[in-house]
């Protein structure tokens, strides 16, 4: 009992500063302009954290600092876990065999290509290359920040990694809508839903720019884009499988353990296909999970040092657009082909 008080004595500091920029992030989300440009919570938490942890840096306590590690840490995979009531096994069969397919190969072949190319062609650490591919594989930021722990990334990687999705993920989402109403895409509507949901990079980029189209893309597309989502799991399995079996003693890689969080997320989005908690019961753990990655994401933003950010130089961002355009290209040609 001493020790559990002792030890929540040491990380209210900065819980609470974390809490408070969170709160602030959140109101933020709300305001028009944030809305215009789709910019969530977890965007401008990172943003707002890294603001302050580098303008603050010689100012701010060091007893913020555990408190801090602990949301950007712990808390991080209390979210992953939890994102998991956003999404059903039903939506799994709603898309088929075809849209299961779709999925599997544009996470599989952006992974493939994002790691290869970053670490041989552009020369990028092991971690940046990774979140990058996988923020652009499956679902954005939330992917990046629950791929974190399993390479062991740092917070300015994290950041980095966080940025080109927002960035291409944004250019996406205007783009799509714009190419399907001058005739630039030869899809249907349903097709379009499609397409989006498999190559956008975010949840939120998926919803704005099939909505920008139809009702019937919409659907299409949430249901396509959160059964990606649900391969987050597996990918962070085969992950950190490969970084176990790649990694060297000197960098600590090799003592990366299964990311036990990711299957239980797969657990907990199984218990939601059962349908067993009410409807208001889930949309409150879903936005309980938001406000928790919202806060895990401040606190890697008040981590994310810019020096080390300017360090690593515009290849990440080489990288996140080649992958865009792989994405463009690759979930052109594989929904043209199998729908």
């Amino acid at each position: 009992m001493r020790s559990l008080l002792l030890s929540t004595q040491k990380l209210s500091p900065g819980v609470t500063c974390v809490l408070l920029v969170t709160g602030a992030a959140t109101w933020a989300a709300t305001l028009p302009w944030a809305l215009q440009l789709r910019l969530s919570p977890l965007i401008i938490g990172i943003l707002l954290g890294a603001l302050i942890g580098n303008l603050g840096a010689q100012r701010l306590p060091a007893t913020l600092d555990d408190g801090v590690v602990f949301c950007a840490k712990k808390l991080l995979k209390l979210g992953i876990i939890l994102y998991g009531f956003r999404i059903s096994f039903v939506q799994v069969a709603q898309v088929g065999p075809m849209g299961l397919a779709l999925d599997a190969f544009i996470v599989a072949s952006t992974l493939l290509l994002g790691t290869y190319l970053g670490t041989r062609w552009l020369g990028l650490d092991r971690a940046t290359a990774v979140l990058t591919a996988a923020g652009s594989a499956i679902c954005g930021a939330a992917a990046v920040v629950a791929t974190e722990p399993v390479v062991r990334g740092k917070p300015h990687q994290t950041a980095t990694a966080v940025a080109t999705v927002v960035l291409f993920g944004t250019l996406a989402m205007v783009l799509y809508p714009l190419l399907f109403r001058t005739g630039w895409l030869p899809l249907s509507e349903h097709e379009f839903g499609v397409y989006v949901g498999a190559s956008l990079h975010g949840v939120a980029h998926a919803v704005a720019a099939s909505d920008a189209v139809g009702s019937e893309a919409a659907d299409v597309a949430i249901i396509v884009k959160m059964t990606r989502v649900l391969m987050l799991a597996p990918a962070l399995l085969i992950i950190g499988y490969w970084v176990r079996k790649k990694g060297s003693p000197e960098d600590g890689a090799a003592a990366i353990t299964t990311p036990w969080f990711a299957i239980i997320f797969l657990g907990v989005a199984g218990f939601n296909t059962l349908d067993l908690l009410p409807a208001a019961w889930v949309a409150q753990l879903v936005a309980l999970d938001k406000w928790i990655l919202t806060m895990a994401m401040t606190a890697l933003g008040m981590g994310t040092v810019f020096s080390k950010v300017k360090g690593l130089g515009p290849r990440p961002f080489m990288l996140a657009l080649v992958l865009f355009a792989w994405l463009v290209g690759a979930g052109l040609f594989g929904t043209s082909l199998l729908f």
